[in-house]
């Protein structure tokens, strides 16, 4: 456990170290920020109109208007920077030729990647962390729902956290990091994007690409409600991709 925290300490120090942390952190919250102030703008100004239009009062609902679409926005773009997160993870250490060297350490396979992973998933926590002001502001200036903001940050903490078992998965596929990363954003967009084409397609086949899309299981966390089905999704696709990479990188100890 000592060595895994030790791993965990080097990897969470390297993000910052380099600008990698400070340039996807800071993107994160420019983007998500910009959501925030639109959709806290459009909110203002349909509440004004409600004040000389009663017929718009019940239209007027500060969770479904801000909260709702903003988590929405800040797990689509998710899509964009995990990957960047993830694409030094194992390939710089292939490309450098200390993979092998850090596999002979006294830490099994799975610690390796404990190790890594936690460190991947403190930055995005805190980068998470950082946009809990928006609701904050909101709770200064009105009264939103406190479920669908803690479900919302679920969410959007277990969809992270399977966006970086995938990237992971493909950082040990290569040292290319650029491969890494655009193998990870194209795999992570396919199945956001796979649920809008399954209203499209009938019968049986239709049901699965809306099972396995990862914006079907996260609009329910948007929208306030947990479902163990969405709960169990996330658990799974992460321990899927972990498994995947632990034989990566066993194959890869074998063939040494």
């Amino acid at each position: 456990m000592k060595n895994i925290f030790f791993l965990f300490k080097k990897e969470f120090k390297s993000y910052f170290v380099s600008p990698i942390a400070y340039v996807v952190i800071s993107i994160f919250l420019v983007i998500c920020g910009y959501f925030f102030y639109r959709d806290l703008v459009y909110f203002s100004i349909l509440s004004l109109q409600a004040g000389y239009d009663s017929s718009l009062q019940s239209s007027v609902n500060i969770n479904e208007l801000i909260l709702r679409p903003l988590f929405s926005n800040m797990g689509f773009v998710l899509i964009f920077l995990v990957p960047l997160l993830t694409m030094r993870v194992f390939s710089e250490e292939k490309k450098l030729g200390t993979l092998e060297l850090l596999l002979s350490y006294p830490v099994s396979d799975i610690g390796v990647i404990a190790g890594k992973f936690t460190a991947s998933l403190g930055v995005l926590l805190i980068a998470l962390g950082i946009t809990s002001v928006f609701p904050i502001i909101l709770f200064i200036l009105g009264e939103p729902e406190t479920g669908p903001i803690i479900s919302g940050y679920l969410g959007l903490i277990l969809m992270g956290i399977s966006f970086l078992c995938v990237g992971i998965f493909f950082s040990a596929l290569t040292e290319n990091q650029i491969i890494a990363a655009t193998a990870t954003f194209g795999t992570l967009l396919l199945f956001w994007a796979i649920g809008w084409s399954s209203i499209f397609v009938p019968g049986t086949l239709g049901k699965i690409l809306s099972e396995i899309s990862i914006f079907n299981h996260f609009n329910n966390f948007a929208k306030g409600i947990i479902v163990t089905s969405d709960l169990s999704f996330y658990i799974i696709s992460s321990l899927i991709f972990l498994y995947l990479t632990n034989i990566i990188l066993q194959q890869r100890a074998w063939k040494s």
